[in-house]
């Protein structure tokens, strides 16, 4: 068998002006680990390190390709159709500052679609109801030699996902998420140490992606009780009193504090065009029934440069400049490092440290009868790296020079915690074969979450996700082979108030982006994919 496969008025602005950094988070977990690699790991539930999938074999055991006979070529088709429904309810009790009408309260998520990121280009203009990709990868052996040399372009992990809707209530935790790696290069080879024993190495050369465009808002204690305040002291005309404190009045009406109104928004665009790991693998066949294999897919900490922009909306810069035309305003933010205004927008450039975790997959593969066989692999990746992120920007950003109340003494620098946990999983396969040529696959892989309750959100909410396949491989007499596959998953997610804070905390002075605080939040995600590959001699 061949394949299978991120003062009270002072503490107010500097937690709003902190929490927009929470959203650098990028999109990604378990659910992108070798989904849509390989179409015949597809229809396997990827449980193919024992039995590697053609020249695939450079992802999932390099080792295999000492089993692919004279020189080969294969292409590769997917499609995948991601859906992320997700539902703000309001609960007994709900109170931000004073605050107990949230308008998103009570709606849910509108349509999403997709988008993919194009290198020196960036994201796709156009969006899509479902990614389309492509690759292709070729081995080389000639007759008789231990030795297989081989490359292939492939996806490793991609999620691209649109909320065209402007007025969708999810917009706040990412209107446009794009995270991709794609390997355009990776130079293999397999050694045959003997009949039953092959070694492999491979090293994947990727353009790695990431970009973000989403609006902000801060439904935070401090800044509601801050707005209770403003109403309070101001009237609808202002309050000539105001001129002697702290200026919170100043800013008129654009500049009263909301809670639930749009902030602002943030766009980042940011690249490491030549990111390089490698695959080692050892294959170990003693019997035409029973085979064992095992691969170690290096990490690397990745460094993506690129842009960054921030647009406010007139609420915070309207406040700062209240604050500023009052008598003891100017004081307490010259006490505090504050900057004398917001901008409107403030653009440059970006370092972003995006580690990519290692992975290890050991299998097996078991043939009882000759037309029946069956796969099992267990998975476990170091996503713990994954504990902060750091963005280096190429100036002091004003809005974070409001938060060295908080300790953040550089404002060109941002340290993100994350928290996420690596799970082990396990991927089970069977493959019938109907006739000599016809062979019909079944893949099973239940995928344990990465992103625990207490960091989950909605920029790519990924619970616990049963991933099911089916698949069909047809090999004609002239060698050519053609593989198809489809694969279906769905999870569920519930998170009640107070229990993320990357979500819906609503702790008094908690600084991370909670665009939901004190919404219990529920949902569901579901993918859709498939592809064809077509292998030939050449």
């Amino acid at each position: 068998m061949k394949r299978l496969q991120v003062t009270v008025t002072a503490l107010a602005c500097a937690a709003a002006l902190l929490a927009a950094s929470g959203l650098l988070r990028p999109a990604h977990a378990a659910l992108t680990d070798n989904l849509a690699v390989s179409v015949k790991a597809m229809s396997m539930g990827n449980a193919v390190t024992a039995d590697p999938p053609g020249v695939d074999a450079i992802h999932f055991n390099p080792a295999g390709l000492s089993r692919l006979e004279g020189d080969v070529k294969q292409d590769n088709f997917f499609g995948a159709s991601i859906r992320f429904k997700s539902r703000l309810d309001k609960p007994e009790g709900f109170d931000i500052g004073g605050w107990k009408d949230d308008p998103v309260a009570g709606t849910s998520s509108g349509k999403m679609r997709q988008k993919i990121y194009l290198p020196g280009i960036g994201p796709s203009k156009f969006s899509l109801p479902a990614a389309v990709a492509a690759g292709m990868g070729f081995s080389f052996n000639r007759k008789g030699s231990p030795w297989t040399f081989a490359t292939a372009v492939y996806v490793p992990q991609g999620v691209g996902i649109v909320r065209p809707d402007a007025n969708d209530p999810t917009r706040f935790d990412g209107q446009q998420v794009i995270l991709q790696r794609l390997v355009y290069l990776s130079p293999s080879v397999a050694y045959k140490v003997s009949d039953t024993l092959s070694v492999g190495l491979a090293v994947p050369i990727a353009h790695q992606s990431f970009a973000l465009n989403t609006d902000m808002r801060f439904p935070n204690k401090l800044l509601g009780i801050i707005g209770k305040l403003q109403d309070a002291w101001c009237g609808d005309g202002g309050n000539p009193l105001d001129a002697l404190g702290f200026g919170l009045c100043g800013g008129g009406k654009e500049g009263r504090l909301r809670p639930f109104n749009k902030a602002g928004s943030m766009q980042f665009d940011m690249t490491a065009p030549v990111d390089p790991t490698f695959n080692l693998g050892v294959l170990w066949e003693p019997k035409d029934w029973f085979a064992a294999g095992l691969v170690y897919q290096s990490g690397t900490r990745s460094t993506l440069t690129g842009r960054y922009s921030f647009q406010a909306e007139p609420m915070l810069p309207r406040f700062v400049e209240g604050m500023y035309s009052s008598l003891l305003g100017p004081v307490v933010a010259a006490m505090l490092g504050f900057p004398t205004s917001i901008p409107a927008e403030q653009s440059g450039y970006a370092t972003m440290k995006l580690p990519f975790p290692a992975h290890w997959q050991l299998g097996i593969k078991l043939k009882p009868m000759s037309r029946l066989q069956f796969n099992v692999d267990v998975n476990y990746t170091d996503w713990r790296k994954w504990d902060k992120l750091e963005i280096q920007f190429d100036r002091q950003v004003n809005l974070l020079q409001m938060a060295r109340l908080f300790g953040q003494g550089d404002a060109s620098r941002l340290v993100i915690p994350r928290g996420y946990k690596d799970p082990v999983h396990f991927g089970y396969g069977m493959e019938i074969g109907l006739t000599k040529g016809f062979k019909l696959r079944f893949g099973y892989e239940p995928r344990k979450t990465s992103v625990p309750q207490s960091a989950f959100d909605l920029i790519a909410p990924l619970p616990q996700l049963n991933v099911r396949s089916i698949g069909f491989g047809y090999e004609a007499p002239s060698g050519l082979k053609v593989d198809a596959a489809f694969s279906y998953a769905k999870g569920r997610y519930n998170i009640p108030h107070d229990t993320s804070c990357n979500l819906n905390c609503t702790n008094f002075f908690n600084l991370i982006y909670n665009p939901y605080a004190g919404l219990d939040v529920s949902g569901t995600t579901t993918l859709r994919y498939g592809g064809v590959s077509i292998t030939q001699p050449f």
